[in-house]
This record gives structure tokens, sequence and C-alpha cells, in this order.
């Protein structure tokens, strides 16, 4: 067997692929040629005038970048004439002509080139760690993983943005963090349209349509798109919550979903729509906001074609068509489709109104009517109208404001087909067959069939007129008595 040389064994970069390399992986290559040569000496190779130590610790990536500007490339590739700089360049290039594999004995179908390799290759099989952080006992089967582990109790986070300042610990982060900036996204899906900045997340997305879930908790069973879903979720198992909010001292399995609850607390709605300026608490909720201006909706039902700009949106929808309520009230036997409605309506049995508006103290059994109550302090009107420019606070106002434009009237009385636009309005009028009379008067027992009808009548018991002519000042409790009143001043003008 001809000696091995240096060149035989070692691994050269170009200075443009070196400076690719964060400092992990530089860290990792040296590992790996370090491995590498003590693996060989020990099996009798013999490394004449070169010290693998000092060498590897010493600075030789001016030596590199000065090689990889020359032109010299004297191994020369017999069957297809490509030219190499190093011999052992040559040699690995030889096995895309031979197929060889230099190491076997592993059981995946890829073969690794160096026995280094093959041994940290094979540490993924065994499920060998040797590496243990001694902070937390956590061990992992590559040294350069360790290192970059570290980072989360260090804090140490060398990647800095050089356009906003913001830093990352690790150089793929930085990476993905960029494409916010340019706004790049490649990676579109065909099925929906979407755009990603990174492959991965096009591939996850797409599960959304399939709805693949691959990654399975083997303790409960439940199943995730993704593997970070999978690792967050399994930590309820492994270590329970052990992050806990030092205001409220509720406890998550997760830092970020710390931080994310504690704006709660403190208000700060950091995600802002670039259209209308509104403000959000979480990203996903900003993204959802967006589809309004937009009027994107890609989750389409398959029995009626009807869209959704929502998941949760079509899952409540769907169950129109097979009518299936299963969560029922144990108080008055009212059935649900969704365990939120089942939630919020108990609310009405016990009184509980747990959303109460900072400005006016009015409180709300469920935070989307607090949100929309808001609105009235705000001015806020989202939900434009395309054909009249009418703007309003409520997505539900605006559809049905729109059936004035087109007429439509779906609401259909089974007894006398009568009309209507609204679905609340044809309540009402059924109660003109049924007779029923739900709303009560706690102070003399007079029940009326619509709820407007006993607000009006409970003046009467408090003497409230709040409607006020502004000619004479005369108060009235009903608006149609205040016009009735106004035309007195009109006839006494002619």
């Amino acid at each position: 067997m001809d000696a091995l040389t240096y060149d035989d064994v070692h691994i050269n970069f170009t200075w443009e692929e070196w400076s690719l390399l964060d400092s992990s992986q530089k860290r990792l290559y040296k590992d790996v040629m370090l491995e590498t040569y003590r693996n060989l000496t020990a099996i009798g190779y013999n490394w004449e005038d070169h010290n693998i130590e000092e060498h590897c610790q010493s600075d030789r990536r001016h030596g590199r970048r000065e090689k990889s500007h020359a032109s010299e490339k004297p191994y020369e590739q017999t069957q297809c004439d490509k030219a190499f700089r190093y011999h052992s360049h040559r040699q690995k290039h030889k096995r895309t002509h031979t197929g060889e594999k230099p190491s076997e004995g592993f059981q995946h179908s890829e073969a690794l080139a160096s026995h280094s390799s093959l041994q940290i290759h094979k540490r993924t099989d065994y499920g060998e760690k040797p590496y243990k952080c001694n902070q937390c006992d956590k061990t992992f089967a590559h040294h350069s993983t360790l290192r970059l582990h570290k980072r989360t109790h260090t804090g140490e986070k060398p990647y800095e943005c050089n356009q906003c300042g913001k830093a990352f610990a690790q150089r793929r982060y930085l990476q993905k963090h960029k494409v916010t900036h340019t706004g790049e996204k490649p990676y579109r899906c065909n099925e929906c349209d979407k755009a990603y900045s990174q492959q991965n997340r096009l591939r996850i997305h797409k599960r959304t349509h399939t709805g693949e879930k691959p990654y399975k908790c083997n303790q409960c069973g439940k199943s995730f798109v993704c593997h970070a879903y999978l690792q967050t979720h399994e930590r309820v198992h492994t270590v329970g919550k052990p992050y806990k909010c030092n205001q409220c001292h509720k406890a998550f399995s997760d830092p970020r979903y710390l931080q994310i609850h504690g704006r709660t607390h403190t208000g700060e709605k950091p995600y802002k729509c670039n259209q209308c300026g509104k403000a959000f608490v979480y990203h996903c909720a900003l993204h959802l906001h967006k589809r309004i201006h937009t009027g994107e909706k890609p989750y389409e039902c398959n029995l009626c074609g009807k869209a959704f700009a929502q998941r949760s949106h079509l899952q409540i929808h769907k169950v129109r068509h097979t009518g299936e309520r299963p969560y029922k009230c144990n108080q008055c036997d009212k059935a649900y489709s969704q365990q939120s409605y089942l939630i919020i309506h108990k609310r009405t049995h016990t009184g509980e109104k747990p959303y109460k508006c900072n400005q006016c103290g009015k409180s709300f059994v469920c935070l989307s009517l607090l949100q929309t109550h808001e609105r009235i302090h705000t001015g806020e009107k989202p939900y434009k109208c395309n054909q009249c420019d009418k703007t309003f606070s409520q997505h539900p106002s605006l559809q049905t404001h729109k059936r004035v434009h087109t007429g439509e009237k779906p609401y259909k009385c089974n007894q006398c087909d009568k009309s209507f636009s609204q679905s609340a309005t044809l309540q009402t009028h059924k109660r003109t067959h049924t007779g029923e009379k739900p709303y009560d008067c706690k102070q003399c027992g007079k029940a009326f069939a619509k709820q407007s009808t006993l607000c009006l009548h409970k003046r009467t018991h408090t003497g409230e007129k709040p409607f006020q002519c502004n000619q004479c000042g005369k108060l009235f409790a009903h608006y149609s008595t205040l016009q009735s009143h106004k035309r007195n001043h009109t006839e006494e003008t002619l």
C-alpha cells in the first residue's frame, strides 16, 4: 500500500466556502478531522512532518485562500477529464464513477466519506449521546450541538442582523430572519397559492390540505403536523409546566408561551397591520386579520363549496350539514356543535362575565363580544361595503347589509312562507305563530316577544326618557314619540 500523505485525508475548503460556515460548523470540521487523524494513527499510519493538533489549532485559513485562487489543478480524472487541486478530492470524485462506498457496516443506505464521519453517524443509529450539559444534564450526539445548546443557558447570541440589530444564537436563525426584511417568498403552494420564505414551511403548510400529522406522541397518541409541535407537547409529559407567570401564576410548558402570555398583562401588541394600523398580541392573529383586507378564504367546504378565512370557521360550518351537536348543557338540555359555545352558554346560567371593558367597565360573557364593544369607544369600523362604501364594526353586520343591494332573503318561515334577510328577524317572527314571549319584566311580570320591547317597557318603571327635543327640550321615553312630537314644531312653523 502506498504511504498516505496529509492531503489524502485532509478536506480543504475554498475561502468562499469557508466563509459560509458559522463558528460551530468550523469547530465541527476541526473535531471530525482530528478524529480522522487519530483513528488512522491508531491503526498504524505515521504522519510525517505534521503535528496534527497544532495544525488544526493554527490559522491556515489564509493559506487555503491563496490556494483557492491558484489555478493549478495537477490531479486529472481520466474518465471525465475533470481536474482537481488535491489528490483526496480526485479519489472522492472517482467514487461517482465506480459507485464505491468507502465505509461499510452502517444501517442506512447513504455512504459516508470518512471513518470519523461513520463513527458520528453511528451515534444516530445506536442512540449514543456522549456529550452532556453540565447545567441541565441534557445529552447530545455531537459536541457542536452541545455548544449550541449551552447558549440557551448563557443567553449568548453571536449572530446579529445588520438591518434591525436583532441577535440570534444560530446562524440559520439569522438567515431565516433576514427574509422578513426582503419579503422574498419563493416557495408557493400549488393548491391555495400561499407563498413561504422557506421550503420546510411550505411542506408543513401542505399538510393542512392533506390532513397529514406524521409526528405522534408515544404517550398519549396525539399527532402533530411538525416535529417542533410534538417536542413542545412532550414537555407536558416529561417536565410538566415549569415556566410560571409571576403575576397570575399560570404555568406553561414552553418559555415562548410564557413570553406571549406576559403580553396579556403588559398590553403589548407587537404585530401591527400595515393597512389599517390594528395591532395584535399574536402573529397568527395578524395573519388571520389580513385576510379581511385581501378577501382570502383558503378553506373550502367540500359539500357546498362555501369558503372560509379560518379552518375553525369551516369546521363549525360543516356541522350544519351533519346536524351533530354533541355538547349538551346539563341545566337546560340545550346542545351545541362546539365545546366553546357550551362554555359561553353556561355563563348565562351562572351570570359570569369575565371579559371587562377597561374604559366603561361593562362586562361580557366572551372575548369576541368585548372586542366588538370596544369599537364603540374607538370608532373603528373595519368592514367596508364594496358597493356603497358604508362601513361596519362587525363582519356579520356587513353581510346583512349586502342583502340590501342583492335583495336576498335566505331565511324563510316554514309556516307562512314569509322570508327575511336576517336569522334573528325570522326567529322573532316565528313567535307570532307560537305565541312565545320569553322576555319577562321582573317588576310587573309582563312578558314580551322581543327583548327590545322589554327594554322600552322598563322605562315605564324607571322613568327614563333618553330622547330630547332639540327645539323645546322636552324628553321622551321612545324615539318614535320624539319624532311625532317634532312634527308639532314643523306644523307650527307652517
